[in-house]
């Protein structure tokens, strides 16, 4: 493939590349690049935020360049202390081992199993003497730790940094050493650590690695990153109808980036569906991923029937209407507000929704022969079609 055809794929759903021009001249060596990723076994699932860099992994992998999925089993005992504003609870050896388990399990409902190499740090790291370690450290300074922002923001309130929260970015960074990597991946909030990787490997005489950064999934409370600490995620293991549920729950805001960066598909075409169809879609594309289709088609007609019997509209008779020049006319005219003002109010609560749909447009526009489910406020519901 082509190289500004394979920038078109690794670019899509990416915030920052460090730098896109030495990408460039990577991808012209016409070589299989080593593409790394690291995942802290913190926990026995992996979620939908996962996803977001294990599909970004699968497009490098599908493009013919060599995947390495890094279980971090030696960093995992440490804790990245990335975002954090406290020092991270550490694991024991037995629960990282066991929590490896798991993920060796259901990276490979993404990845190709056969062209994927899978490696624990553990097998350099925990070799390292007590002199290894002091020359890895030798390799950055406390100011340059503590530029971080979670760091500095802990420094300045007076709140605890263990010397091994310190030694975290160190470690991470030797990994693109001992694996000699092309590119990493990471979330924004890694871009510390990624660039530490970057500095490390020029200290070792290597060719720095290209840093590619995705943007962190927003979980089921629409403000935090997907986390099973916050209890806003979707684990990719979780019963199909379960699934289902949730992505029906979010937002439809939050349903273009859950396109974008969970699924391949076309976006200008999915803004031309109806929000409530688009969602569906979005489900039942993201259930068949790691369930089998027809899972995802149960999952779906499940959810409908559920939806329907405590949909308002279904038993609710449709009028027709003339057209009104917007649907602050209508609802005025037909005493559903008492006044432009009472709607305008409604309108800023989000309290009225046209088809599934918040509304925050005062001149939200009327069309002919389009069928409308209004809702205003809790109890007014209203189903009507404006003919000519």
């Amino acid at each position: 493939m082509d190289i500004k055809k394979q920038l078109e794929i690794i670019k899509r759903g990416t915030v920052e590349i460090i730098s896109e021009k030495e990408l460039i001249l990577k991808l012209e060596k016409k070589r299989p690049l080593v593409v790394k990723a690291g995942f802290d076994p913190s926990s026995p699932d992996i979620h939908l935020g996962h996803t977001v860099i294990l599909r970004k992994l699968k497009h490098f992998q599908d493009l013919g360049h060599k995947v390495i999925f890094l279980i971090g089993d030696f960093t995992g005992m440490i804790g990245d202390p990335t975002g954090r504003n406290e020092v991270r609870k550490r694991l024991t050896e037995e629960e990282v081992k066991e929590n490896a388990k798991t993920y060796k399990k259901q990276v490979f409902k993404i990845l190709d199993e056969k062209k994927t190499e899978i490696v624990f740090n553990s097998a350099w790291l925990a070799k390292m003497t007590l002199k290894d370690t002091l020359e890895l450290m030798a390799h950055s300074t406390v100011s340059q730790v503590l530029a971080r922002a979670d760091f500095s923001g802990r420094y300045k309130s007076g709140k605890d940094i263990s010397l091994l929260e310190f030694m975290y970015p160190l470690l991470q960074a030797y990994d693109s050493v001992e694996l000699k990597a092309d590119i990493e991946l990471g979330g924004t909030d890694q871009k510390f650590n990624l660039l530490m990787g970057r500095e490390m490997q020029k200290d070792f005489s290597q060719e720095s690695q290209v840093v590619i950064m995705t943007p962190l999934l927003v979980g089921l409370d629409g403000v935090n990153k997907m986390s099973k600490s916050l209890g806003n995620h979707i684990g990719i293991s979780e019963l199909p109808e379960e699934m289902f549920g949730k992505i029906m729950s979010i937002s439809d805001e939050l349903m273009t980036q859950y396109y974008e960066l969970l699924t391949d598909e076309n976006l200008d075409e999915i803004r031309k569906l109806h929000p409530m169809e688009a969602k569906k879609k979005l489900a039942k594309d993201i259930v068949k991923q790691y369930h089998e289709e027809n899972l995802a088609e149960t999952a779906l007609k499940d959810f409908e029937n559920k939806f329907q019997k405590r949909d308002p509209f279904t038993e609710l008779k449709e009028i027709e209407r003339p057209l009104k020049s917007n649907l602050c006319d209508f609802l005025v005219t037909e005493k559903i507000c008492a006044s432009k003002g009472e709607y305008r109010r409604l309108i800023e609560q989000g309290a009225i929704e046209v088809n599934g749909v918040r509304l925050k447009d005062l001149e939200f526009p009327l069309e002919f022969s389009k069928e409308y489910h209004i809702k205003v406020g809790k109890k007014r519901f209203v189903k009507v079609v404006f003919r000519p």
